[in-house]
């Protein structure tokens, strides 16, 4: 039997302004990056490239940690790892959850086999660390702290410095989720006293999806050194991991990297180090700001108190009388321009508006606002 070939054609994708929680717009600086020459992964100008990412990164995250590196997958690869190597089949685990990706630790710790001890706030609050503080004095045997520090699904931020103390005190480690805040606002894994940290490519770093930047401290890689029980994924174990991403000596193939993709990340860290991160930190807040009045100005309201609202991702109520599905849709179909739905508990009342690295610049407010106006007074 033969199988004609289908009538497809090169794929030519729209061009969007996106301004939802990710992924966030690339500058052509860092497309044209990934369109270099690929070459081997184990190429001796690539592994040099690879130590370059890795010392960028370090930047990124203010830290020192020489176990810096990315994960060849999205932010999802990237918690999985810090838990699979961290958590181990009885470990009782501090889980904060304010939204939806603090749930997805949750399944993280139960997978893992994990003792999991829920501290819960409400979805576009920050995490309470009296509640933290109660969940260890009533749970002193807990070896892990897991956290957002930006909450996608919401918009919170919440203080990273005073969970990392918490933690600490009671000899406890700690693993913060940073996707949407590396490279937006602060994120100072070193001075917090954070010891695994995971991120994502795709949203203040601009770049594309596929990789997650991690980070681990070396109390949390003497933990995976001497674990009792085996990493429970070949693919993300750190004592196989390390002998690819190692700059000792020879390195010792694990997997194929994303070449491509990693031009691309090495590119964007390139670009924040010459931007500087308080410049970085300072333009998203600046924009922030701007929109901020534009979206009030039409009478909208935020989820998140000021004191913990993120910058780089707005969530706002719906205005009321507005169909949310239809608003989208005319947004992206009639202006080019991709924000986001609520998910979980806010699906249908709130938009969820991103200003993440390159998409944080004052022609992308102003463009912003006038198509949702538009949208919102038809």
């Amino acid at each position: 039997m033969s199988f004609a070939p289908p009538a497809i054609h090169s794929f030519l994708p729209p061009h969007r302004t996106l301004m939802g929680p990710g992924p966030s717009d690339v500058p052509a600086r860092i497309l044209q990056a990934m369109a270099r020459p690929t070459i081997g992964h184990l190429d001796p100008a690539f592994t040099d490239m690879m130590e370059q990412i890795k010392s960028l990164l370090r930047y990124a995250f203010q830290t020192g940690n020489k176990l810096t590196f990315p994960v060849s997958g999205p932010g999802s690869v990237g918690m999985e790892t810090c838990f699979v190597n961290l958590v181990e089949p009885g470990d009782t685990v501090v889980v904060c959850i304010n939204g939806v990706f603090g749930g997805r630790m949750l399944e993280n710790v139960k997978r893992c086999g994990g003792i999991p001890i829920v501290v819960e706030d409400a979805w576009g609050a920050p995490v309470d660390p009296s509640k933290v503080e109660a969940a260890f004095d009533a749970h002193p045997e807990a070896k892990i702290l897991a956290f957002v520090h930006a909450e996608t699904s919401t918009g919170a931020q919440t203080d990273a410095a005073a969970l990392g103390e918490i933690a600490h005190r009671y000899g406890a480690l700690t693993i913060m989720d940073c996707v949407t805040s590396l490279g937006g606002t602060p994120v100072l894994i070193d001075q917090w006293g954070i010891d695994a940290a995971y991120s994502g490519s795709q949203k203040c770093l601009s770049c594309t999806p596929g990789l997650s930047p991690v980070t681990f401290s070396d109390r949390a890689l003497d933990k995976v050194t001497h674990r009792t029980s085996p990493v429970q994924s070949w693919f993300m174990d750190l004592n196989l991991v390390l002998g690819y991403w190692s700059g000792d000596g020879k390195r010792t193939y694990h997997h194929t990297a994303p070449i491509n993709p990693l031009y691309g990340l090495h590119e964007a860290l390139v670009m924040l180090t010459e931007e500087g991160l308080e410049r970085a930190w300072e333009r998203h807040r600046t924009q922030h700001l701007a929109l901020k009045a534009g979206l009030e100005a039409m009478g909208m309201t935020y989820v998140v108190d000021e004191a913990a609202r993120l910058p780089q991702l707005n969530s706002v109520y719906i205005p009321h009388g507005v169909d949310d599905a239809a608003a989208r849709s005319r947004l992206l179909n009639e202006f080019n321009l991709e924000i986001g739905a609520g998910l979980g508990a806010l699906a249908g009342k709130i938009w969820r508006i991103g200003l993440m690295g390159y998409g944080a610049r004052p022609e992308n407010v102003a463009y912003c606002l006038k198509a949702i106006a538009t949208v919102v007074d038809a």
